[in-house]
């Protein structure tokens, strides 16, 4: 192995990464990178379909037999998000969402020319998703397991503006800043992106769920929405987790005033030393 990948692998690179970046330098139309890119979208794919059929499903199944509540909806929500982000989060970056992969594009964290297939996957997952359980469960109109404006479509716009914003302020935090600190030092920096998002989506629904549905994901909405025919408000869940998402990347990029590592600003002086001084 060249002296520079072991360099690049000891500050915390992983082989896959240096793969993609020696498969990138072969030329766009090289079969390595194809591969690579398949290996991302099946991912996506497949993410978003069992967090659609886990979330959407338990959502389902409390309208038809009541067996879940409340609480257990947001509970499942937090929870599939945790177990996918872990499960192919080292393998496409597990976004599940077309608005954080558009986010991520828009401040440079992303592709620009992977993000087509990004969404189409994403799409694709959440229709398969409904579809199953439109199959499996006596689903209606009475048990739609979309997302629906309560009240205004005002009120469930602001809403979704807000949580999709702390969702991708958190997301920015723990996966584009290699300083985030885990809670628990027996993790290491990467570990900490399942807990913290998985947390942020339960704490979300609890808030939102009863007015808005706490889409926060574009895909979520439209894919049952498709299957069961309901669009209601469907705008809704595109533009605003897409405006919250944008702006909570903006926010935590304005306050990251530096991209080194916590490790680096603590070596030789304190890290009050290393703000900056008027």
């Amino acid at each position: 192995m060249p002296s520079k990948e072991i360099s690049v692998m000891e500050v915390g690179e992983s082989s896959t990464t240096i793969n993609s970046r020696n498969a990138g330098n072969a030329g766009p139309c090289s079969s390595s990178e194809t591969v690579l890119l398949i290996q991302k979208v099946i991912a996506e794919a497949i993410g978003t379909y069992f967090l659609i059929f886990m979330g959407c499903g338990s959502v389902a199944v409390n309208k038809i037999y009541g067996s879940v509540s409340f609480p257990g909806i947001c509970v499942v929500w937090g929870l599939i998000v945790m177990v996918m982000v872990y499960s192919v989060g080292h393998i496409s970056g597990a976004h599940f969402n077309p608005a954080v992969t558009i986010t991520f594009a828009i401040y440079r964290h992303f592709p620009l020319k992977q993000v087509p297939l990004y969404i189409v996957a994403q799409l694709l997952g959440s229709v398969l998703a409904s579809a199953t359980l439109c199959a499996v469960f006596p689903v209606t109109k009475h048990s739609f397991f979309g997302t629906v404006p309560v009240g205004s479509n005002l009120q469930s716009l602001v809403l979704e503006i807000i949580i999709s914003f702390l969702l991708m302020f958190v997301i920015s935090g723990v996966s584009t800043d290699n300083r985030a600190i885990p809670p628990f030092p027996i993790l290491q920096i990467g570990e900490l992106a399942g807990i913290a998002v998985g947390m942020t989506i339960t704490l979300n629904v609890f808030v939102a769920g009863p007015v808005s549905g706490a889409s926060m994901n574009p895909a979520r909405s439209i894919g049952p929405a498709l299957l069961v025919h309901i669009y209601k408000g469907l705008w809704v869940y595109v533009v605003g987790p897409l405006v919250g998402t944008i702006l909570g990347g903006l926010a935590y990029n304005m306050i990251r005033f530096t991209d080194k590592p916590l490790r680096e600003l603590t070596k030789s002086s304190s890290f009050l030393r290393s703000l900056p001084r008027k």
